[in-house]
């Protein structure tokens, strides 16, 4: 059995308390919640859209000693996102499509318990990464939805391999 990876959830209240993933995940005590930036793990891995560089195995080692954090907020209030402390290691997810009930099959609008799960899954944590998606009905949907790009991307050692599997996915852009 793999070292699980202790979780943590940053909530800013932006969601319906009864859908919110991040607080199920606390109350089935498979996170705990962080009240304040000031308290985050140092040197904790925090999934944010707006990091350059993708979670990866090579952040492993980093996961296991100081845990991975969530940013349990609205995607309709992504402009708000809260500025974060230099010591924490900011990590983008690559291409997944979303299968919460919310969100579904929309692309990187990924819930708290997925863009977790998809950490762990990518960094080789499958087991955890399963443990935490079976306490939504949906959860199981959403490694079917996204299986083939997870065990890519968790075959891969750094970031820009990551990146590079992901833009196989990506949609080619269209000219306006």
């Amino acid at each position: 059995m793999t070292m699980a990876v202790r979780l943590y959830v940053y909530d800013e209240d932006q969601c319906d308390p009864k859908k919110c993933t991040g607080k199920k995940l606390i109350r089935f005590n498979l996170a705990q919640e962080i009240a304040s930036l000031k308290r985050a793990p140092y040197g904790a891995i925090v999934l944010t859209p707006f990091s350059q560089k993708a979670v990866s195995r090579e952040d492993r080692r980093a996961a296991e000693a100081h845990g991975i954090m969530v940013m349990d907020m609205s995607w309709n209030q992504i402009d708000t996102f809260p500025k974060l402390r230099r010591d924490l290691r900011q990590r983008s997810l690559p291409y997944m499509l979303a299968a919460n009930p919310v969100n579904w099959g929309k692309p990187f609008k990924l819930s708290s318990v997925e863009a977790l799960a998809a950490s762990l899954y990518i960094m080789g944590y499958k087991e955890q990464a399963v443990q935490a998606l079976s306490k939504f009905g949906w959860g199981e949907q959403f490694l079917k939805l996204n299986q083939e790009p997870l065990d890519r991307y968790s075959e891969v050692e750094t970031s820009a391999e990551v990146v590079r599997i992901q833009m196989e996915y990506l949609p080619p852009e269209r000219p306006e």
